[in-house]
């Protein structure tokens, strides 16, 4: 398996929010918690780069009152390679251990967030395995002692999903008051997350594969079934010019066939 990741820090230094003594019952009872949150969340939409993704969730979790926060989008085209993304607003060099140990075949936070949609504290999940406890314990020396796991779910299912974790230094931190308003509101921002890093993956697919609107025209044929004599039949072309073409979309998109090549423009959501 290959695992690729996009780690990036606020200009180029550690984006480590402050450590502070913060009660999360009595930051949350404020009653600007939810509001100053949202007024962030609400930007992640038109973030231009992932330099301001990353300011935004360093923002975010500030407001929310942890210590750091990391989004992971996990891509799994097929059974043998799979890929991950980062919006690191935390300690940047755990995205590099991360990314030196191919943590992302062994991370039991987003495994978790492949089967499941329901924000947890981490603490309450028992590692896998070994080398699972390993990564958690990782973790624990950036600033992730306490965890809120957050899944960001799509409709590629386990093809395709995000994770947003929020740290603390301090064990039990999300045990206490105050974790209801957090969950919702960092599920809002894990989901404006997830949609934002695929909207990025999806045109960088569609430039380096130099994908045209009639390459998406051909896919969503093959999606519905249709044959390339029914095809040929539609454009007043020869079925077999409709075959060269999948064969060139299959070489541009990576993939064996065409039905391969529609499997991967369904996953990066391209139809």
């Amino acid at each position: 398996p290959v695992c690729t990741s996009a780690c990036a820090a606020v200009d180029g230094r550690s984006s480590v929010v402050a450590t502070e003594i913060v009660d999360l019952g009595a930051l949350a009872g404020d009653p600007g918690y939810a509001a100053g949150v949202l007024a962030v969340i609400s930007q992640v939409r038109d973030a231009a780069d992932t330099g301001a993704a990353v300011r935004l969730l360093k923002d975010a979790a500030s407001r929310l009152g942890v210590d750091g926060a990391m989004f992971t989008s996990f891509v799994r085209d097929d059974a043998t390679l799979a890929s991950y993304r980062f919006l690191l607003a935390c300690d940047p060099v755990w995205g590099l251990q991360y990314a030196k140990n191919n943590w992302c075949l062994d991370d039991p936070w987003l495994r978790y967030a492949l089967y499941n949609t329901e924000p947890v504290v981490a603490e309450s999940l028992p590692p896998a395995d070994k080398r699972a406890q390993w990564v958690s314990e990782a973790a624990a020396h950036f600033g992730f002692a306490s965890t809120l796991v957050v899944p960001a779910p799509t409709a590629a299912a386990q093809s395709r999903v995000g994770v947003l974790c929020l740290g603390s230094s301090r064990l039990g931190f999300f045990a206490g008051g105050g974790g209801g308003a957090l969950r919702c509101l960092a599920r809002s921002l894990a989901m404006e997350l997830g949609d934002w890093m695929h909207r990025q993956i999806r045109v960088e697919l569609m430039t380096r594969a130099r994908i045209t609107d009639d390459d998406l025209m051909l896919l969503r044929h093959e999606q519905q079934g249709h044959s390339s004599k029914a095809i040929a039949a539609e454009l007043n072309l020869e079925p077999k010019t409709i075959d060269c073409r999948f064969h060139r979309l299959s070489l541009k998109l990576g993939t064996a066939n065409r039905r391969a090549a529609v499997r991967l423009a369904e996953i990066y959501g391209l139809i």
